[in-house]
């Protein structure tokens, strides 16, 4: 769950103005994507209002922190996955996919957190270099983990993988 600036109920707006700048009002100074990036990180919630029309621009402020962050080569996003989501957009299933892509990125992340768990409990348990490289305590646990992880992802590909080759053959017939 995000947190909220100083432990408010409500989250932190954000004016966006006419000439691009953005205020954060939870702290009266002005602020960049690279800032609102971080907020995200730190677990900040804000909402991005537009100053003029008081419209709630959030999402096209995400997504643009998104593409900032693509360009300046942090590609975490598969050219394949964005083409596929693209060709989602007008489609029928287009309503499905939001909430089916939130919910695959949160159990994605709750075993990521599991992970990481684990990892530093098998680190504490070290006491000593010797045996450093037999196999970890817990590493069991991590491998199931991790086979979770790919079959989640697996999963995610094929039900994607019909549309993809739809899309692929509409693509050949136009040539």
């Amino acid at each position: 769950m995000a947190r909220t600036k100083a432990g408010a109920d409500e989250p932190t707006i954000i004016k966006k103005y006419a000439n691009r700048r953005l205020y954060d009002t939870g702290r009266s100074s002005y602020v960049t994507l690279d800032d609102l990036c971080e907020m995200v990180k730190d677990g900040i919630d804000f909402v991005v209002i537009d100053a003029k029309g008081g419209d709630d621009i959030t999402r096209s402020v995400l997504t643009q922190i998104i593409v900032d962050q693509e360009s300046k080569g942090e590609n975490l996003l598969p050219t394949g996955f964005l083409k596929n989501l693209i060709g989602f957009y007008g489609d029928s299933i287009q309503g499905v996919v939001p909430n089916y892509l939130e919910q695959t990125l949160e159990v994605f992340v709750k075993n990521q957190e599991k992970m990481r768990e684990q990892i530093n409990k098998s680190f504490e348990g070290m006491n000593t270099m010797q045996g450093m490289f037999t196999q970890m305590p817990g590493a069991q646990n991590l491998e199931e983990m991790n086979r979770k992880n790919m079959e989640m992802f697996e999963k995610t590909m094929k039900m994607f993988m019909p549309f993809n080759q739809e899309f692929q053959n509409n693509d050949k017939q136009q040539d």
